[in-house]
């Protein structure tokens, strides 16, 4: 789960502008800051924490608790909308938020079936497209295979039933031309080619970030898997996160229980 906060970060200093990033870019940039993918992912870890997943209003609930919260986080404009609105609808959208904010799905789940299950629940009030319910479920699905040692070929398996994956890095950032990037069927297959072109965690999010478009959430997504299959992230990287929320008494909860590994029972 730190992976996604990482990602997203560092991602946001160069969303949509990496021409300010060349090869040997600062990871620990001072403008490293929190978006909206952090914050969900945090709305992700308390659902999956108290167990609510099953329960439509309270899963609603909580993610416009934290929302609300953090209203200038950086929110799409129909998932904003259904964030600050008072009825319980279901929003049908493709957006990649479906995909950044999974990772908890990933590390909480004790079976595939778990993760498809968790991942629908908590996908499918704000992101009942069949792409965002894709994105979702094949993101948590690589760290939950991740987190079970599987091989990289085993996850390249599978992630190929599911995209076209792009097979180089610039194939990768030729990717990222034009507009219409900020959706799933989009950024899933990126940030799954970023993982599996890279060799270490901090290969994944270099790439990531290099490769340009819509950085803090590609990255997020990216990095989130990659902390679950390489078994680390960046400590650094993860006290900066952390200090985001100082003043936030419940996210900075959730965020050193996730880093004790009691955030969820061991699986």
């Amino acid at each position: 789960m730190w992976g996604a906060l990482i990602g997203d970060g560092v991602g946001s200093v160069y969303e949509f502008h990496n021409d300010a990033a060349t090869e040997d870019f600062d990871l620990y940039n001072p403008a490293f800051h929190f978006t909206d993918d952090s914050v969900m992912t945090l709305a992700v870890m308390d659902i999956v924490k108290q167990g609510i997943s099953n329960d439509k209003k309270k899963t609603v609930d909580c993610f416009r608790k934290w929302g609300r919260r953090y209203p200038g986080a950086g929110y799409g404009r129909s998932f904003y909308k259904w964030l600050m609105d008072e009825d319980y609808y279901i929003n049908e959208s493709y957006g990649n938020g479906a995909a950044m904010r999974i990772s908890p799905v990933g590390w909480a789940a004790n079976s595939e079936a778990e993760v498809k299950k968790l991942s629908a629940e908590v996908t499918g009030l704000s992101h009942h497209h069949p792409e965002g319910l894709k994105g979702a479920e094949v993101t948590a699905m690589m760290i939950y295979l991740a987190r079970k040692k599987k091989s990289k070929s085993d996850l390249l398996s599978y992630a190929k039933k599911n995209y076209r994956l792009y097979s180089s890095f610039a194939e990768l950032k030729a990717s990222n031309h034009g507009h219409g990037l900020e959706i799933c069927q989009v950024s899933v297959p990126q940030a799954l080619s970023a993982f599996f072109i890279t060799n270490s965690f901090d290969e994944c999010l270099r790439a990531m970030v290099l490769a340009g478009g819509d950085t803090d959430t590609t990255a997020a997504i990216a990095c989130s898997i990659a902390e679950a299959f390489y078994g680390e992230s960046d400590s650094k990287l993860a006290s900066m996160a952390l200090a985001g929320f100082a003043q936030d008494p419940e996210a900075i909860e959730l965020l050193t229980s996730a880093s004790s590994k009691k955030l969820f029972h061991e699986k």
